[in-house]
């Protein structure tokens, strides 16, 4: 019997967001062992890209992300890095820290979107392990 005040139980991942997200992370390994940190973001997310294209995903890079509050329509400049497969919220970053307002910044983006699943990957890192983060609604 759940508790009362806890977040409901969610429904469980589906398989293709599995299998994306293992794309995802394959391909940024291979990126991150080719050029190492200390680039720019905008050169990671064109890699990136292009790992994820060569094995046949969709990738929307720089998306237009609306915010819908009540009744107001605002297209207020928000992009998503990426968009894998229509499913998979892909937020890039060269920093040296990932601090809570990233991992926010995809919790909103994920809500925003209506998408369950976003990864955050730190490219600035000397083991890519340690910067990437699967981020669930």
């Amino acid at each position: 019997m759940p508790s009362k005040g806890l977040n409901p139980p969610y429904e469980p991942l589906l398989p293709l967001l599995n299998k994306t997200a293992h794309q995802i992370v394959d391909a940024a390994y291979k990126v991150h062992s080719n050029l190492g940190p200390g680039l720019l973001e905008s050169v990671y997310e064109i890699c990136l890209e292009h790992e994820l294209r060569k094995k046949g995903l969709s990738v929307k890079r720089q998306m237009g992300l609306p915010i819908i509050y009540e009744n107001l329509y605002l297209d207020g400049g928000l992009r998503l890095d990426m968009l894998v497969e229509s499913c998979v919220v892909v937020e890039i970053k060269a920093v040296e820290v990932l601090l809570p307002v990233h991992f926010a910044q995809v919790l909103t983006y994920l809500k925003l979107s209506g998408h369950r699943l976003g990864l955050l990957v730190n490219f600035n890192v000397a083991m890519i392990k340690e910067g990437l983060k699967r981020i669930i609604l």
